[in-house]
């Protein structure tokens, strides 16, 4: 297949492409709601095409979570390099908004924890997701199991403040992520 800039690309650069395209459409409307033509199309390619690249519908979507557990990752990677304990964890608890603020990975985020709900393997998947995530802010950190447990409690709220368009102005923030930032012993 060609791109529509008249370059060809590797099968790697399409399951790139296609991973995206996930991130966004199962997002919008979830694993059930998401058919893999829309998808396709999205990504600009056949069916058929997007099946040589993930086997089946489920495997993309594993794909999709993996993409958005290493966005975040990487994320709190880049912003606490060179830091350490207490200025690496306020670093990573200030930018998360970052993180979520083009919409796609925190609608695949919480499309990532509805799937779980009826789905075993998507269960595992996401519960390994989460969990190395967890070890990482950890281990990074410094951080004690409650304080990551707060931590993660934290993002968890602002995923659903920013979902319910609720503003940082708005009372149920009360400057959050800066006062629980502030919160880590030292």
């Amino acid at each position: 297949m060609a791109a529509s800039s008249g370059i060809r690309m590797s099968a790697e650069e399409r399951r790139e492409a296609a991973i995206r395209a996930a991130v966004t459409e199962f997002g919008a409307t979830g694993y059930d709601g998401t058919s893999t033509g829309v998808i396709a199309k999205r990504m600009g390619v056949s069916q058929p095409y997007l099946f040589r690249l993930f086997p089946n519908k489920k495997a993309l979507f594993l794909a999709a979570a993996e993409r958005c557990f290493q966005g975040i990752q990487e994320h709190f990677e880049r912003v606490s390099e060179g830091l350490e304990g207490a200025e690496a964890f306020r670093a990573m608890c200030l930018s998360y908004g970052e993180v979520i603020a083009g919409n796609d990975v925190l609608r695949m985020q919480l499309q990532m924890y509805v799937a779980s709900v009826d789905d075993e393997e998507v269960r595992e998947f996401c519960r390994k997701g989460w969990m190395e995530l967890w070890s990482f802010v950890v281990a990074r950190t410094g951080a004690e199991e409650r304080q990551a447990a707060e931590f993660f409690g934290t993002g968890m709220l602002v995923n659903v403040l920013v979902a319910l368009g609720i503003g940082e102005g708005e009372r149920c923030w009360a400057g959050i992520q800066e006062q629980y930032a502030d919160r880590y012993p030292a």
